[in-house]
């Protein structure tokens, strides 16, 4: 029976190449952490990358994969054409077999026609291939398929490939499949852009890296050729479904079905509204794995997309009926649907849900207001006939009122006008820069200079595959000497004084990984120590300790011992447990939906974010923090196992949110129960304690926001805990000795002192209140009529601002009609209230008018309601004189 469905289709491809001896690698997440030139996988060769490029050795040579892929950036981004498009999609899968110096070019035509005729069953006869202008090889091997006729010969835009200007690359070879009328073909619609696909559809690109170019330009054959090869599940798909669009399958349908039940439209409807089903489904999909991959909605990278995302099919959502969230829905379709094959989204259900649901909400909030000021803009850029939204105007719509760069164009677009895209990229960059946002790391611009020097090290023999590198076997090991870098660069010694980057053979010390901080400690031999502030991993495969020479001359080949701090390593190891009691605690009082949002692990303390909308209150946290210490007190033995990554997920290991783990995992398992019933059970690389009464104590230190919908918290463990447990004493001693009362009455003598103070208060403002009235009435004798006016204008001794406009208020009602000003000098600044009655405001004479008059003679500014208005000054000096203005400034008023 050939696979039908989307899930058959794809589960046979990877059985296909099973059973021809490749490893099936699972997907590697979406977000690309490895590669600075990436916001998302984008290609199946991705996670690959540096096997090719020789960096990195696997334990096999053939692989295969089903890739989630993510195209919104670049010369890739198809995001305009999603939903008036038949084939064009935000994320999409790619099925892919590689071959890592093992088969070539014959072997990868033979699998590739194999799997489309004999597995899926496509039809011989509908099949044509590409192949590079001059790849002779290739154009023969084809020629054992199908017949020269339909081997059409392309050039370097269509059949060739090259990972950079520097790099491998080589001829690929395409193959297409043909929609139309069999008596009817014109080859010359192949790859004919204007064609769109209607008559022949790519299928399967197979890639042949079969050169490398130098810095020079020097083009020469690989020894090892490797292949490369991409087919979207998409499209093939579609072609054994017989649909007219990628949509018409049951990759899109189930939600797209969904979204009709929700609206209750008719089918006919539902053909109306193509490009908004189209758009959610599309767009619904991307967010369910960008989320389930550990992707947050926020402003910058990978989380701007997900946010834009979310935010379109929003309101696709709402233009074709909706009023309520929705998106929560159509990404249950795709968990139902997809759960088996990316069990992540199992996995991390409650948490997908919560989080489009929470954005989609937010945008809720504010899509009314931004579409109103959208309109505005665009009705006055229409009466001055403009017909392109400056690209500031256009971010201003995102930043203020969160109109994503994408809506907005999909919004004017149908009314004609266009977005100065760059000038919003350029606006967008100014905010990042003025924020601090988007710098690299140390090691992005110089990491060629550890690549080249680790090259040489294993031609040279001193290395096998990369340095030896096992910091579980032990806090100390003996190596050599093998590289030292000062400044970026390779030197030949170093001396005393000196900071640079230690290389050896062996290292046992850890590299920072997880969250957990990298080990520091000493390299020594006779004579000779040098201090390790810093371990670090600046290529794949290198190892540097950075630190400083303190003694003796250090050189290449020297025979050296290598010892980590072990006391500080011990403290990192409880700290580092601790978090795995914390996660699973947390999740057990708040809900399934908590999942990590990032770790630090140092020695001193341990610092947790985890994904919650919401303040965890004082008795749910000392709550968690009893259920940990109990489960510190139980000793449970701590296990580390290592284990198919696909094993130890399906047996319900965690997983940190788009890590990137190998095919072999290393798994930490708390608790002597199998790992499906054990206390905690997650895949890990960091180091860890035996037993859990190694920790010791578990201390809460506080808890807070970190960001929109993840909570951070940061304790304490072993002797971080004592010292905080003991500091803490040492301040409840302090305060029963100067209260003289023992720790445990101190709340109860505290609840009395307050009692007290709040007593005193009370009858201190009451002191005051008399004093400011016998002060008011005596002010009484200094009012002055001004052209029939009351005009009282005083400086008084008032404790604040409530005093002085409760004296105006005094005044307004003693004299019925008439105007204060009043002033006082807090903190050695001048602060002044105005009043004026009802009757004279009707005159012309206004308070805020008058502060603001006697504030600038004081150097100060304010304002208010006519009736009542305050303001501040600088120099009190000048204030004598400003008071003495007011009879005329309310005379030029009155006229």
């Amino acid at each position: 029976m050939k696979p039908t469905t989307s899930n058959e289709i794809r589960q046979a491809f990877l059985d296909f190449f099973h059973e021809v001896g490749h490893e099936i690698v699972p997907s590697s997440p979406l977000p690309q952490r490895d590669n600075p030139t990436l916001l998302f996988t984008n290609a199946g060769m991705n996670q690959f990358a540096d096997v090719f490029l020789g960096k990195e050795k696997r334990p096999y040579s053939r692989a295969a994969t089903s890739q989630k892929c993510m195209r919104v950036q670049g010369k890739h981004n198809d995001l305009e054409n999603v939903g008036p498009s038949q084939r064009h999609h935000t994320f999409f899968e790619m099925l892919g077999n590689f071959s890592f110096g093992d088969y070539f070019k014959a072997e990868a035509i033979d699998y590739a026609w194999s799997f489309l005729t004999n597995v899926v069953g496509l039809e011989p006869e509908r099949l044509w291939a590409t192949v590079y202008t001059d790849d002779d090889e290739a154009f023969d091997l084809w020629q054992r398929y199908l017949p020269a006729a339909k081997i059409l010969r392309f050039g370097k835009k269509e059949n060739y490939w090259e990972m950079g200007d520097i790099g491998p690359n080589g001829p690929c070879s395409e193959i297409h499949y043909y929609r139309g009328d069999l008596d009817d073909v014109d080859p010359s619609l192949l790859n004919d852009d204007d064609d769109m696909g209607e008559s022949f559809l790519e299928v399967w690109n197979l890639v042949f890296m079969q050169f490398e170019t130098d810095e020079e330009g020097n083009t020469t054959p690989l020894p090892k050729p490797s292949i490369d090869t991409g087919m979207g599940l998409e499209r093939l798909v579609r072609i054994l479904q017989n649909g007219d669009s990628n949509y018409d399958t049951d990759l899109f349908t189930p939600a797209m079905d969904k979204v009709q039940e929700l609206l209750g439209d008719s089918d006919e409807q539902r053909a109306e509204k193509y490009v908004g089903y189209r758009v959610i489904a599309d767009h619904g999909r991307a967010a369910t794995f960008m989320i389930a991959d550990g992707v947050r909605p926020s402003s910058t990278g990978a989380g701007y997309v997900l946010r834009m995302v979310t935010r379109r099919a929003a309101r696709f959502g709402r233009k074709i009926g909706f009023t309520e969230p929705f998106l929560a829905q159509i990404a249950q379709v795709y968990i139902d649907q997809m759960g088996d094959a990316y069990p992540e989204l199992k996995l991390r259900r409650e948490h997908i849900l919560r989080t489009i649901t929470q954005e989609e909400r937010k945008f809720e909030r504010t899509l009314d207001t931004g579409l109103a000021h959208l309109d505005a803009l665009v009705a006055a850029m229409r009466e001055t006939g403009e017909t392109e939204i400056p690209g500031d105007k256009a971010f201003d719509l995102y930043a203020t009122y969160g109109l994503p760069l994408e809506i907005t164009r999909d919004v004017v677009q149908e009314k004609g006008i266009t977005v100065d895209e760059a000038g919003f990229k350029q606006a967008k960059n100014a905010h990042a820069e003025a924020s601090g946002a988007g710098k690299f790391g140390q090691y992005e611009t110089g990491a060629n200079v550890y690549a080249d020097a680790l090259h040489e090290l294993i031609e040279s023999g001193q290395l096998e595959n990369g340095v030896e590198h096992d910091p579980y076997a032990g806090s100390t090991a003996v190596s050599e000497v093998i590289a030292i870098f000062k400044d970026g660069k390779r030197v030949e010694s170093a001396g005393a004084g000196e900071k640079v980057e230690v290389v050896t053979a062996v290292t046992p010390f850890y590299v920072e990984s997880g969250g957990e901080v990298s080990d520091t400690g000493r390299i020594e031999f006779e004579g000779g120590e040098f201090r390790v502030d810093d371990t670090r991993k600046p290529v794949a495969g290198m190892i540097v300790h950075v630190g400083e020479v303190a003694s003796g001359e250090w050189r290449s080949g020297q025979s050296v011992k290598l010892v980590v701090d072990n006391g500080r390593r011990w403290d990192i190891r409880r700290n580092h447990t601790a978090t795995h009691l914390l996660h699973r605690e947390l999740r057990a009082h708040l809900g399934k939906h908590v999942t990590q949002a990032g770790s630090l692990v140092a020695p001193d303390r341990l610092r947790f974010d985890f994904t919650h909308d919401e303040a965890v209150d004082r008795r749910t946290l000392a709550q968690i923090e009893a259920d940990i210490n109990e489960a510190i007190l139980a000793n449970y033995p701590v296990a580390v196992t290592h284990m198919g990554q696909e094993e130890a997920i399906g047996k319900g290991a965690m997983a940190l949110f788009g890590e990137k783990y190998g095919d072999i995992v290393r798994t930490i398992k708390i608790g002597s129960a199998p790992p499906e019933e054990s206390y905690s059970f997650e895949l890990c690389g960091g180091l860890h304690v035996r037993e859990t009464a190694e920790i010791g104590l578990f201390r809460f230190v506080s808890e807070g926001a970190s960001a929109a919908g993840v909570r951070r918290v940061e304790a304490v463990t072993g002797h971080g805990a004592q010292t905080f447990v003991a500091e803490r004493l040492d301040v409840l001693e302090t305060a029963a000795h100067k209260l003289n009362a023992p720790p445990n009455e101190l709340p109860a003598r505290l609840d009395n002192l307050l009692a007290e103070h709040r007593a005193l208060q009370k009858e201190l403002e009451k002191l005051q209140r008399q004093s400011a009235r016998s002060q008011f009435e005596a002010l009484l004798g200094q009012v002055q009529p001004v052209n029939g006016v009351n005009v009282l204008a005083a400086q008084v001794d008032v404790a604040d601002v409530d005093g002085l406009r409760e004296m105006a208020d005094w005044f307004r009602d003693k004299v019925g009609s008439g105007t204060a000003v009043l002033a006082t000098v807090l903190n050695d600044k001048p602060l002044i209230v105005a009043t004026v009655t009802e009757d004279l405001i009707k005159r012309g004479l206004k308070a805020g008018d008058l502060v603001r008059e006697v504030a600038k003679m004081v150097g100060g500014g304010g304002g208010g309601r006519p009736n009542m208005a305050q303001a501040g000054g600088r120099d009190a000096s000048k204030l004598e004189g400003a008071l003495t203005a007011v009879a005329g400034l309310v005379e030029k008023a009155i006229g």
